[in-house]
């Protein structure tokens, strides 16, 4: 079969646009955020998502609003094809009271409860742990949910990871482990920190079904997470799933990328998972150059209002910072 023709086969138009829209809208959002923090806008730690987008956007179009989400500190992505709203995500990467986590969690700790989007979290392998509880809260209740975990290859040397792992087999927990391996931990190459680097190997070694899919291929991202999304809602225990993806940027805005060569980015590049998508879609007649430049326009129009909305957004009041914050009263 023909690329062209898989991609029909697969897709749908309206579907096929809305895949790539996501990932622009993240794209976008991104490419933003990175010129917000150079003008010293927003603050604090920025990790960004560029490179990976078809991650995101594969995984959550294969989930249900009932599904729950627990991601990375490299979460923006995950939160735009989740539901969360980009005004407000935009917000809360202003530290403004009208964010999704009212300012206080920022680039790392994004939160909404609306969509069942659990963190953001800035330990690497923290979500685990949360993930697998929350998939056994669902398991004891007899509700038909999914848990989706997303980490990247550096938690895998974490405790967590085997931990997690060994429960939610041994439990059979509905969790769907989502590793996003880019190949780099922060500046550390995956050949330096794992003995063994498949990922999916590893989860074998539980008794985990798991398999390797390409992670710059939104068409197989999300046909690799719906079919295993459903066979964890029926009844089958969890599974793991390793992306092979990229990031196109340094770990994060503070980041020299001294660690890996230029090269190496540029022939990743080449898999750029909008472009990829884009040719797939041109060659099956599903996407022309108006139909292109109406996405574009649709787009750069969200991010904008979104930007307004952060800049018209308030500063949380000095009198309630303590608010939620516990402290042990004294002896």
């Amino acid at each position: 079969m023909t690329t062209a023709a898989a991609a029909s086969a697969v897709l749908d138009r309206a579907h096929a646009i809305g895949l790539l829209r996501q990932m622009l809208r993240i794209r976008r959002f991104e490419e933003k955020c990175a010129e917000l923090y150079s003008a010293g806008l927003i603050r604090g730690f920025l990790h960004l998502y560029i490179g990976e987008e078809a991650v995101a956007v594969g995984t959550m179009a294969a989930l249900t609003s009932e599904d729950a989400i627990v991601a990375t500190y490299r979460e923006h992505g995950h939160a735009l094809a989740r539901g969360v709203d980009a005004n407000r995500l935009m917000a809360e990467m202003y530290g403004k009271q009208e964010g999704c986590s009212r300012g206080r969690g920022g680039s790392m700790h994004v939160f909404d409860a609306a969509t069942r989007f659990y963190g953001g979290n800035a330990i690497v392998g923290g979500g685990l742990p949360i993930a697998v509880g929350l998939a056994l809260a669902d398991a004891m209740n007899a509700r038909s949910r999914v848990t989706v975990c997303v980490f990247g290859d550096g938690a895998v040397a974490e405790g967590e990871f085997h931990e997690s792992l060994n429960l939610a087999a041994l439990w059979k927990l509905p969790v769907l482990f989502a590793c996003e391996n880019n190949l780099y931990a922060m500046g550390t190459r995956i050949e330096r920190a794992l003995s063994r680097t498949d990922v999916a190997g590893k989860a074998r070694a539980y008794g985990i079904t798991a398999a390797t899919v390409d992670g710059m291929d939104v068409v197989a991202v999300e046909k690799a997470a719906r079919d295993a999304a459903e066979a964890i809602r029926t009844g089958g225990g969890p599974q793991l799933l390793e992306f092979a993806t990229y990031r196109f940027r340094a770990h994060s805005m503070f980041d020299a990328e001294l660690y890996r060569d230029k090269a190496e980015v540029e022939l990743w590049k080449q898999r750029d998972p909008i472009r990829l998508l884009e040719q797939r879609l041109a060659e099956g007649g599903m996407l022309d150059a108006a139909a292109r430049a109406a996405v574009d326009a649709d787009v750069d129009a969200e991010i904008a209002r979104a930007v307004g909305f952060a800049e018209a957004g308030t500063w949380e009041p000095v009198e309630q910072l303590t608010r939620d914050v516990y402290t042990r009263p004294p002896a």
